[in-house]
């Protein structure tokens, strides 16, 4: 099937009980039984759920995995993967990274013996240099959450798999729609669902795919082990929202694209970073393992300073003050103070998170509206 059949199509069939089109939403906790142990494939809701298990293959098929887990929320999803390793295990990530993650990495698993490296992944020699006998997972981004910086990631699966290393690519940003991580030798594919794949922002969810058997019964034990599952509503409402994706995200592609185009000509901007743009230095590798660019615009000012990107900040109109992305409305942030406070500054100032940076999701608004509302809050 191709991607936008996939959407609506895969993993979802009509309910045999009553022909329902729609996947419907299992609000239950348990389920009769005939007998001890003789069932209908289903015991307990933490374990299985249908609606959960329409999702986690519909998101299965679409990253052309074998087998997805869907968690509470991306978080979650993230502290399961983590948990395939064992405390001494190490994991190198990239020094551009969503706050949650490095809190989670730093202070969270870092308590417990699995330790993290964070480097410039954009270089593979900073990699290889980075790799020691304890290391056992890379964990890429890519784009880079705030930077959008773009990570080869044939490249760095391909050294992986030379050292028997696994490789975790958060696919968040680009969604499945621009990018098939595990079709470039990827082993673990993570999302937060909450953004793109959900598209509405009314639902927090996160999702794994793997292609290996012994990978998804591990993660599989861990999703009931600990209990972190979506939950059947919010299982629908994802369902829902991915037999769109390949729409909305192809709008705000070309939204963002025009709207990166009208940053670089504003004399108050001093940087934009899209990788659409031919001037920004992973645009070829962009090219090369992506469809199209992605939705999401970043850009910092002139003049340096948070009070100065407050001001723009608080005077849009169409573009929300919100933490999150990827939905059909435009939201803008401020990272330093939003979704990154959590690294510390000298760390953020390192790959280029200035206080003026200001984070753009852009969405499937006319883009002529969204221009005029930027430009005015420039003014």
């Amino acid at each position: 099937m191709k991607f936008a059949t996939k959407t609506i199509h895969a993993g979802v069939s009509p309910d045999p009980a009553t022909g329902a089109v729609m996947t419907p939403i299992y609000q239950t906790s348990t389920y009769a039984q005939d007998a001890p142990g003789i069932h209908k494939g289903y015991e307990y809701a933490r374990t299985q759920n249908p609606t959960r298990a329409a999702l986690e293959a519909n998101i299965a098929a679409l990253e052309n995995g074998t087998h997805g887990v869907c968690f509470a929320s991306g978080m979650a999803a993230m502290d399961a993967v983590i948990r395939l390793l064992s405390p001494g295990d190490e994991v190198i990530s990239s020094n551009d990274l969503y706050g949650g993650s490095y809190r989670q990495l730093t202070k969270v698993h870092g308590r417990y013996g699995i330790y993290s490296r964070f480097v410039d992944m954009t270089n593979i020699k900073n990699i290889k240099k980075a790799i020691n006998k304890k290391t056992k997972m890379l964990w890429i981004e890519t784009p880079t959450n705030p930077m959008l910086s773009i990570i080869d990631i044939k490249k760095v699966c391909d050294l992986a798999m030379e050292k028997g290393i696994l490789v975790c690519v958060d696919n968040t940003f680009a969604s499945p729609y621009l990018q098939t991580p595990l079709d470039l030798g990827a082993d673990i594919v993570l999302h937060s669902a909450t953004k793109y794949l959900g598209g509405h922002s009314d639902v927090v969810l996160g999702a794994v795919v793997v292609k290996e058997e012994v990978l998804a019964n591990q993660l599989y034990f861990l999703q009931n082990s600990t209990g972190a599952v979506s939950g059947p509503m919010d299982s629908f409402l994802v369902l829902r929202g991915i037999k769109t994706l390949h729409l909305r995200v192809e709008r705000a592609c070309k939204n963002a694209k025009k709207i990166a185009r009208f940053l670089t000509t504003h004399p108050k901007v001093k940087n934009v970073y899209y990788p659409g743009l031919k001037t920004h230095p992973g645009h070829e590798i962009a090219k090369k393992q992506m469809r199209r660019f992605g939705g999401m615009v970043s850009f910092d000012l002139h003049q340096d300073t948070q009070e100065e990107a407050t001001k723009i900040l608080s005077n849009t109109h169409l573009f929300t003050l919100a933490e999150s992305l990827g939905g059909v409305e435009s939201l803008i942030g401020h990272p330093a103070s939003m979704t990154h406070a959590s690294i510390p500054k000298e760390e953020r100032m390192k790959v280029g998170l200035t206080d003026s940076l200001i984070r753009l999701s852009i969405g499937v608004e006319s883009v002529k509206d969204l221009i005029a509302d930027l430009e005015a809050a420039l003014g």
